[in-house]
């Protein structure tokens, strides 16, 4: 019974320990409080700092902020396999150990925006990277245009006016 203290530092080698990481870099310091009850474990996440993502619009890197407060529930049973909650994690009583990378992990990610953009970091986009994607943009839709312009469907569209 009692509360314990832990401190982690989350760097790149945490985030390509996952395969498919949204993140592939970041720095993010974790205080981890755990409370051990009679049946149960609490435990208090407090993560801070910054990770790394690609803006969707211009596709530069920006440092995105993160400042997360989150509790889980870890619970002692005697067959891991009894809880179908997906919200509280399941422990055997034998278990000496528990390994929360896995929910930090998923905490981390969903504190990502579903919509990255620079502007969340407080800067602006790569005006030069837009503005060419905006001129390939046109030059693909210039040659879209001049594909659909077959004699046959001509006929047809001037039938259909």
């Amino acid at each position: 019974m009692g509360t314990h203290q832990f401190d982690y530092e989350l760097d790149d080698r945490f985030f390509n320990a996952f395969e498919y990481s949204l993140i592939k870099s970041g720095n993010l310091k974790v205080d981890l409080e755990l409370e051990k009850q009679e049946t149960m474990l609490l435990l208090k996440f407090k993560v801070m700092g910054t990770v790394n993502l690609d803006c969707d619009k211009c596709l530069s890197e920006f440092p995105l902020p993160i400042n997360l407060y989150e509790r889980q529930i870890v619970k002692f049973a005697e067959d891991e396999l009894e809880s179908d909650n997906e919200e509280i994690i399941t422990l055997s009583r034998k278990d000496t150990e528990i390994d929360v990378s896995g929910p930090l992990y998923e905490m981390i990610n969903v504190a990502v925006p579903y919509i990255k953009n620079c502007e969340q970091a407080g800067k602006d986009c790569d005006q030069e990277m837009i503005d060419r994607l905006n001129q390939l943009s046109i030059e693909k839709q210039a040659e879209e245009n001049e594909q659909t312009s077959d004699p046959r469907w001509e006929a047809l569209n001037k039938l259909k006016k």
